[in-house]
Formats: structure tokens, C-alpha cells, sequence
């Protein structure tokens, strides 16, 4: 039996609910994007329904904690494409199992859930640390980025808190989207633009002064850089070479 569903997160959990309303037993579940019919698979496709997925993800809270809430989401964002279906088992698996399933870390399910949130994480902290803003001719704060997994979610709380008093966006140039603080609120947004003008700084599109603090910034690195001291394997250790486009200080 084939579940296919739309790819989103209410559709991953509206698929564990027809499941158990259902019973069909194994159950490989596709999103509409990947599935190629099959004369010889029964195949069902799940209609999103937000009361349906609500009701599987409030099960869940009930029976894990906030952590692991937060890694089954986290893992739903790396867009890894066998997560779907490791997902929809670990569901399955802690709505058939007594309380502290979760922790068998011997249940295949349970260890990739975990590794692959941690993996997320790791990717949403240096996205933190790394990310530089420019100032935009009109005040704006932008900064694009293209992270391995769709950290743009987990951002939101740490940039609305720490740049509470300007206006900035934050935009993921491999997914096409991003999110947009005014002061207020964060919202999330697309904007029709040539890719390669976000890709890569315009001085016509900049703030006067953004290219005078660049340069300033790039030399106080040089001053208090020591040269004796160089250690360019535990540098690439710390701060990945994938991760150099975002400095200001590497550009």
C-alpha cells in the first residue's frame, strides 16, 4: 500500500491518522511530487486535513516531551526524503508503544529521528553565527542564505529578539522564501527578483555607508589577525569554507 500526500507536515500527520483509522498494515508513504504510478501497488492518496493532523500532533505532545517534539519537526525540515516515511513510522511507533518509547535508541526509527534533528540544529546555530546583514538603500537589513536544511522556521525567535529595533529580512535563495521583520511582527514572504542580484552584493542596491563599514570591519580582522599564529586546518574545523560567502571579512 501507497500513501501519497502533498509533502507538507499537516499531510505527513494526516497520513498517520488515516492510518489508524484504516489498518492497512505496511504503508510506504510518497509525496505527490515523487510518486510514479504502479499497476501492481494499491496506492491512496491522503487529503490534508488540518483537524486530522492537529489531533495526531496533540497525541504526540501527550506522550513526548518538547524535545522530541522538536526533533520530529526538525527532521520534517532537513527535507531529506526518506525522513518522510522514518516520520510517519516513529508515529506510529509511539501511538503503539507504553510512554518512553521514544527513548530506544535500538528502534532504527528513533536513532535517524535524533541524528538527523541534531544535524538540523547544528546547521540552524552556524546559521545564527554566521549570518551578516547588509543595509539595503531604503534601511532595510538583508541577508541571503542557502543552508543544506530549511532552518528559515527555526530563525525567527533568535533574529526577531536580538535585532528587535530594525527592520531586516532573512532570505533562503535555494527555497525561494524567507522571512520579513518590521518592527512588529515576522512574516513570511517570496519576492519576484533575480536570483543572482541576491546571490552576490550590489552596490546600487546598498546604503551609502554599507561598503565604508565593510571595509572597516575587514580591516579590524586583518589588524588583530596574527599571522604567526595562523592555523588554517582548526579555522575550516570551526568556521566550514561553506560558510565563507556569509562573512564580510572573507568576501
Amino acid at each position: 500500500m501507497i500513501y501519497i500526500f502533498d509533502g507538507s507536515l499537516e499531510g505527513l500527520l494526516t497520513s498517520v491518522f488515516e492510518w489508524f483509522e484504516r489498518k492497512p498494515g505496511a504503508v510506504t508513504i510518497v509525496s505527490k511530487q515523487k510518486y510514479q504510478p504502479d499497476v501492481f501497488t494499491t496506492a491512496f492518496e491522503v487529503l490534508t486535513d488540518r483537524t486530522k493532523a492537529d489531533r495526531v500532533w496533540q497525541g504526540l505532545t501527550k506522550r513526548l516531551d518538547r524535545r522530541w517534539m522538536r526533533n520530529v519537526y526538525c527532521a520534517y525540515l532537513s527535507e531529506i526524503p526518506e525522513m518522510q516515511q522514518e516520520i510517519f513510522g516513529f508515529c506510529i511507533y509511539i501511538f503503539q508503544n507504553p510512554a518512553g518509547a521514544e527513548k530506544n535508541y535500538g528502534n532504527a526509527q528513533v536513532l535517524n529521528i535524533a541524528q538527523t534533528a541534531r544535524k538540523v540544529e547544528r546547521e540552524k546555530h552556524r546559521m545564527e553565527a554566521f549570518i551578516r546583514f547588509q543595509k539595503t538603500a531604503d534601511g532595510l537589513f538583508y541577508c541571503g542564505i542557502d543552508p543544506d536544511f530549511n532552518v528559515i522556521p527555526l530563525l525567527v525567535n533568535h533574529f526577531k529578539n536580538r535585532y528587535a529595533d530594525q527592520q531586516w529580512i532573512i532570505y533562503d535563495i535555494k527555497r525561494h522564501y524567507g522571512i520579513f521583520y518590521n518592527l512588529e511582527t515576522v512574516e513570511e514572504i517570496e519576492m519576484d527578483i533575480d536570483i543572482n542580484l541576491l546571490k552576490k552584493s550590489n552596490q546600487h542596491m546598498l546604503d551609502e555607508q554599507e561598503m565604508l563599514y565593510a571595509d572597516l570591519w575587514k580591516d579590524y580582522f586583518k589588524s588583530t589577525n596574527i599571522v604567526a599564529r595562523k592555523n588554517t586546518k582548526l579555522h575550516t574545523q570551526h568556521v566550514p569554507k561553506r560558510y565563507w560567502k556569509y562573512l564580510t571579512e572573507k568576501l
